[in-house]
């Protein structure tokens, strides 16, 4: 028995193949929404590419603008098929190719799906490769005369003052590495030859940050140097002061940022599939109540549509069956050309 049957008469295929074709060009817009998103992404990935530790961060982007493009070729040769399908005449040369193209959407929504759960489900590698790209690019925020990071110390100024965070976990951080660069030390003076020495490296450590950490809604004027010396700063104490800088890591910041985006794209995307989802249903109802017309030649005699026209385990045994027969089909053709080889 086929599944979900329903009958049709002139009338309700008329509405219904009017309906998906409606909505076959509401989805090829949700493919370019598809697309437009991948892109954005893409771009905002690239904004801050030197804080990545690789590349594999764009592969959602990448795969949200095929699967855009892809989503827009579909649904517009879907949209034409339904159009067609009013008239028997032009319907009948879409006929043959129906049934793998059904079956390429069937795989496409499944694509589609898998890439609404990359959306989710890549903010995990994205915390590690904001984690060692930020690492990286504190290391190198002083080497504004090196080819290739002469803009990270740019491009962190800029990180830390729009997503108003310092540091990778913590402002700390800037406390261990030397972020000064050693052009712009006075390497007579006492005080920079005492922190050199005591470093085992030879950094010139100090429990300072930049000035792009500063919280400029902050009241008092912004203490970004010796900010664990009492004494160096009046009415000050670093223990139970409200430090004026910003105190959230700037991992947590950009994967909160780009976690909520990725999370609604994700959501977008599985609403897209739902319609595509939708209008695979609706085509295959459409072809199948064209198919099974009481009198062909009469175009408003009733018919029957179907999801599928048998049941779902009657469809999985003879998919399996076909599968095995394929399978003997090959096995059978490479003995008969082992045979072949034996006798010549």
């Amino acid at each position: 028995m086929a599944l979900m049957l329903v009958k049709f008469d002139m009338k309700k295929r008329v509405k219904l193949a009017q309906t998906i074709w409606f909505l076959y060009w509401f989805a090829v817009m949700a493919g370019v929404l598809v697309f437009s998103m991948g892109l954005f992404f893409k771009i905002e990935l690239r904004k801050r590419s030197e804080l990545m530790d690789n590349n594999e961060s764009h592969l959602l982007p990448n795969v949200l603008i095929l699967m855009g493009l892809i989503a827009c070729g579909v649904n517009a040769f879907g949209g034409k098929v339904c159009y067609d399908s009013l008239d028997p005449s032009k319907f009948i040369k879409w006929k043959p190719m129906l049934k793998p193209f059904l079956m390429f959407c069937v795989g496409f929504n499944g694509l589609l799906f898998v890439t609404a759960l990359l959306c989710f489900v890549m903010r995990i590698p994205l915390q590690f490769t904001l984690a060692e790209g930020l690492k990286n690019g504190m290391r190198f925020y002083k080497d504004t005369d090196t080819p290739g990071r002469c803009y990270m110390k740019r491009t962190l100024d800029l990180m830390q003052m729009e997503f108003r965070c310092c540091g990778n976990d913590h402002y700390r951080d800037w406390f261990e590495i030397q972020w000064v660069s050693n052009r712009y030390l006075d390497f007579s003076a006492k005080e920079v030859k005492d922190r050199i020495g005591s470093n085992v490296d030879g950094q010139y450590l100090m429990d300072g940050v930049p000035f792009s950490c500063c919280n400029p809604s902050s009241p008092r004027p912004c203490i970004q140097g010796q900010m664990t010396n009492n004494t160096a700063h009046y009415s000050y104490d670093h223990y139970t002061e409200e430090l004026n800088v910003w105190k959230r890591g700037c991992r947590e910041a950009m994967v909160s940022y780009y976690g909520g985006l990725m999370n609604t794209i994700g959501a977008l995307v599985l609403l897209v599939t739902m319609l595509e989802i939708a209008v695979t249903i609706g085509l295959q109802y459409i072809n199948s109540s064209l198919s099974s017309l009481v009198n062909p030649e009469d175009p408003e005699s009733e018919s029957e549509g179907w999801i599928l026209e048998k049941t779902v385990g009657e469809t999985f045994t003879d998919i399996m069956a076909n599968m095995k027969a394929m399978s003997k089909g090959g096995k059978v053709e490479e003995e008969a050309e082992a045979g072949v080889a034996t006798v010549s």
